[in-house]
């Protein structure tokens, strides 16, 4: 195990998850290697539907990764600088694998076509892939102690995962997949193909907007949250300051229901980023 494994998780974060590297950047001391391992991992797991041409060799990616928590293949695994890089926070903050075991878990509906069927359903993928990573980050600025951030990681996760799907709902929507809660959809009346083919209507934009006001409705539970939280335990949690600006520009998009969302320049985000800290410590 050496650092070059942590500054290769670092290149790899940086080059696969954008925001979630930026939000590195404002941690100090000690536990931003491991915060950035826990990132890395996690961006290598979230892209794999996206580098496999069908699903067999993406179970086998994450079967990999079971594996490679499970303890099996270990001296091969360690061969990875991004799961030495995990491994080696595993150890040293006391991070439950059966956790990371359950992302691995919630990301194989990613590698098939199925829709997202509801609300409860989008919830539940929403903390076990993105609002466990906020309570992990907050565990490892604990020194790897049990802390409990329940409202702050829940609320924010499903935030996190809405605002996510709603800017990139024209591009899961080319691809034939709807991520988002389809029992909203079928409410106001949209059918699959018209999403498929990208037919806008008046349905389709009430459908969004009611998504829209449920994110909103997660990020202010969310902020409340985080404003009690202990203020070493707050930075884990310094992205709901840029994704309250990617909400914002969704809202005010000039183009389509299925354009490509605006976004803010890395020093734009970076600046939000500190800012936030600085006030929330």
């Amino acid at each position: 195990m050496s650092a070059d494994s942590f500054a290769h998780a670092a290149d790899a974060l940086r080059s696969g998850d954008r925001d979630r590297y930026l939000a590195t950047l404002v941690l100090s001391g000690k536990h931003r290697d491991g915060i950035t391992a826990l990132y890395a991992f996690n961006a290598d797991v979230a892209s794999i539907r996206e580098r496999v041409s069908d699903p067999a060799p993406g179970e086998m990616r994450l079967q990999w990764w079971s594996d490679a928590l499970d303890g099996e293949g270990h001296g091969a695994v360690r061969q990875n600088p991004v799961a030495d890089a995990l491994l080696e926070t595993i150890k040293r903050y006391n991070i439950p694998a059966g956790t990371l075991l359950r992302l691995i878990g919630a990301r194989r509906f990613d590698l098939y076509d199925d829709p997202m069927p509801d609300l409860e359903s989008f919830e539940g993928y929403a903390g076990e892939t993105v609002s466990t990573l906020y309570q992990l980050a907050a565990m490892i600025l604990n020194d790897g102690k049990a802390i409990e951030t329940g409202d702050a990681a829940g609320h924010l996760g499903v935030a996190h995962a809405m605002i996510g799907h709603l800017r990139a709902f024209g591009h899961f929507a080319a691809q034939g997949r709807i991520m988002l809660p389809g029992n909203i959809f079928v409410a106001n009346g949209v059918h699959e193909g018209e999403i498929f083919s990208g037919t806008e209507s008046e349905g389709l934009s009430e459908a969004l907007g009611q998504i829209g006001e449920l994110a909103s409705d997660h990020l202010a539970k969310a902020e409340t949250a985080i404003a009690a939280l202990p203020g070493h335990l707050k930075p884990a949690f310094a992205q709901i300051a840029v994704l309250k600006a990617q909400f914002k520009l969704l809202q005010a998009r000039s183009g389509g229901l299925f354009s490509t969302a605006p976004d803010d320049d890395d020093w734009r985000k970076i600046a939000r980023l500190t800012w936030w800290s600085w006030r929330n410590r």
